[in-house]
């Protein structure tokens, strides 16, 4: 690819995407075997459903796939970051949600930190960063005739 070298971003999104399309990949492939061995006390949240557990593989799957694509593509970085971040943000906030009314026990506000609560603030960071970011490249700009 052109333009592939990674850049400190391109490393951030990389290890992100590669770990969301991991979990998708384990989602989508045994359901059952995540819902029970990921350790983040799966269970808590309700009864085992492999049709909703492959169905959220599918969304990790893309947000992931956005986050390595925007590793090596910066010229589509902002709205490649924007919806994997509007995902992962908002997944977040419904484990919040769920703690604070006492959905699920008090420890998962430590289970959820490592895979749910810090990559999606790092993402919303690297979100506003790359919206408010001036004179950046996007695709839009070469078609501009002036």
């Amino acid at each position: 690819m052109k333009g592939s070298k990674l850049d400190a971003w391109g490393w951030v999104f990389l290890v992100l995407g590669a770990g969301n399309v991991g979990n998708a990949l384990w989602m989508l492939a045994d359901p059952l075997r995540w819902y029970h061995d990921l350790p983040a006390a799966v269970p808590d949240t309700g009864p085992f459903n492999e049709h909703f557990v492959r169905d959220i593989g599918c969304a990790f799957l893309a947000a992931g796939t956005a986050l390595v694509w925007a590793a090596f593509a910066r010229m589509y970085r902002k709205p490649l970051v924007a919806v994997a971040a509007l995902f992962l943000v908002a997944h977040a906030v419904l484990h919040v949600f769920d703690t604070a009314r006492g959905a699920v026990p008090n420890d998962h506000w430590w289970l959820d930190l490592p895979g749910v609560y810090l990559p999606a603030l790092v993402l919303a960071y690297a979100a506003l960063v790359h919206l408010r970011a001036e004179g950046g490249t996007h695709a839009s700009r070469t078609d501009r005739t002036t």
